[in-house]
Order: C-alpha cells, then sequence, then structure tokens
C-alpha cells in the first residue's frame, strides 16, 4: 500500500466513523472525500461501505453485554425475542428493495449531486419533525413494540439514495413515531449492525472479481480507523441527544448540500 493509499483510507476511515451514527450520511459524506482525494471507482465504492463494517464494530463492542445477553435468553425470555423480532420488522425493508436495486442504486445514485439534494431534502426533514415536536410515548428501547419497529424499517428505505443519511432517517423516524430521542438513536444503532453488515457482504460478494490480497492493508487500515472513531462518536452523541435537538445537524446538512451543489455547478459549468 502507497502513501496516498494509506493516508486515503485515514481519511475516509474517520469520515466514516464520525459521521455512521449521526444524521448527516457518511455515505455522502464519503463519496465526496473520495472524490476530492481522487479515491473513486467500483474499488472505491467497495471499500467504502466495507469500512462501514468497523463502525458496526464499535456498535457491537459498545453493547456488547446487551448481544450477548440477548443470545443467550432469546429462546426463553419475551423481551429478547421481542428485541429479536423488531430487529428484524427494521431490518428487512430496506434490505429487500436495497438486494434488488442495488446495482442500480450503485450505479446511478452515488454522485455528488444526488449527494447533495439528499443533504438539503434531508435537513428540511429534520426541521420539520423538529417543529412538530413528537410526543415521546416509548421512552426506553425495550419497550419499542413491533409496529413502530417496522415504520422506523419503512423509514429507513429513505436511507437507499446516498445523502439521506441512515442514522437520520431511523432517528428521525422513530422520533417522529413517538420513541424519545435516546430511545430512537439506540434503535438506529442496533438497527445499523444487520442492515450494515447484509450492505457489506453483499458488495463484498458482487465486487469479489475487482479486488485482490493487495487490498487487504487499504481495507483493514480504513476498517480501525472507522472503529475507533465511531466507537467515540457513539458515546458522544448519547449524551448529546439526551438534552439537545437535532437541529444543529439539520443547518448543516443544508449548508453543506448547498456547498456541494455549488461546487457541482462550477465543475459542470
Amino acid at each position: 500500500m502507497s502513501g496516498p493509499e494509506l493516508l486515503q483510507a485515514v481519511v475516509l476511515g474517520l469520515v466514516e466513523g464520525m459521521t455512521e451514527f449521526i444524521p448527516v450520511s457518511s455515505t455522502g459524506h464519503l463519496i465526496v472525500a473520495g472524490h476530492f482525494l481522487g479515491f473513486t471507482g467500483e474499488r472505491a465504492k467497495t471499500f467504502e461501505i466495507f469500512i462501514q463494517l468497523g463502525a458496526i464494530l464499535a456498535i457491537v463492542w459498545l453493547y456488547r453485554q446487551k448481544f450477548l445477553a440477548v443470545a443467550a435468553s432469546v429462546v426463553r425470555e419475551p423481551a429478547s425475542r421481542r428485541f429479536v423480532t423488531n430487529l428484524a420488522l427494521g431490518f428487512l425493508p430496506a434490505a429487500v428493495v436495497g438486494f434488488l436495486a442495488h446495482s442500480w442504486l450503485k450505479a446511478h445514485l452515488f454522485t455528488p449531486v444526488v449527494v447533495a439534494w439528499g443533504f438539503i431534502v434531508g435537513g428540511v426533514a429534520i426541521l420539520l419533525v423538529e417543529r412538530l415536536k413528537p410526543q415521546a410515548r416509548v421512552a426506553d428501547v425495550n419497550d419499542l413494540p413491533p409496529r413502530l419497529a417496522l415504520g422506523v424499517g419503512l423509514a429507513q428505505m429513505l436511507a437507499l439514495v446516498p445523502g439521506v443519511s441512515r442514522s437520520g432517517a431511523t432517528i428521525m423516524g422513530g422520533y417522529a413515531l413517538g420513541l424519545s430521542r435516546t430511545a430512537a438513536t439506540e434503535f438506529s444503532f442496533f438497527l445499523a449492525v444487520p442492515v450494515l453488515a447484509a450492505a457489506a457482504g453483499l458488495d463484498l460478494i458482487k465486487s469479489l472479481d475487482i479486488l485482490s490480497p493487495a487490498d487487504i492493508p487499504l481495507f483493514a487500515t480504513g476498517f480501525v480507523v472507522a472503529f475507533l472513531s465511531a466507537f467515540l462518536v457513539i458515546k458522544a452523541l448519547l449524551r448529546f441527544v439526551a438534552s439537545h435537538s437535532f437541529v444543529a445537524f439539520a443547518w448543516y446538512r443544508i449548508a453543506f448540500g448547498a456547498f456541494l451543489l455549488a461546487i457541482a455547478g462550477r465543475v459542470t459549468g
């Protein structure tokens, strides 16, 4: 792995870890960062999806006691079965649509202009939800009923468009449906595990013909950096949402989207 590729892996790993779990679109940031770094093409797209596994590992590690307890008691404990059911209901809508449309989405929507509009529309959606101030009827993620888990899963389908943000769609979707900010954020964390693992696995299987053993150091570096940065961000985000709204993220999204549109217009003009 050359020096420039090492830098690319570190920068993109940081971008992934810092943005995966906040409502600003990690995929959108990775696409934009990749264009500025000159790291583009099918191999780059696969790398960007693969390093999401590093961010997932941060969730699994931080909540390892929860996952181990569920795995050990899912047969006999109704609460554990409901947790697994909720993850399945939240996972399936985007998984089915993503599987069927994977190639088309990757070929047509992973562009800076699409990302820019995804940022802007997502930012406006956050402002609208915050203005409505939905009443929190589910304070704890363990009390989430299956019908609301499915609702969050349907909202997550919007995140198949780059720039919309998976975490933004699930957190704000849950918040709009009556989850507390903390419960919506934690369910978004848990839901990331099957969703991102499935997406990365599918992409790796479909991209085996363009990868080689020489790519291992690049992918491993991005993975480790994504894990470490995501670990720090997750803990900070939970503290933040306990006492703050998501308005700041909304305005950031709108401003960054407008900036991207201006840059895209300058490039194509």
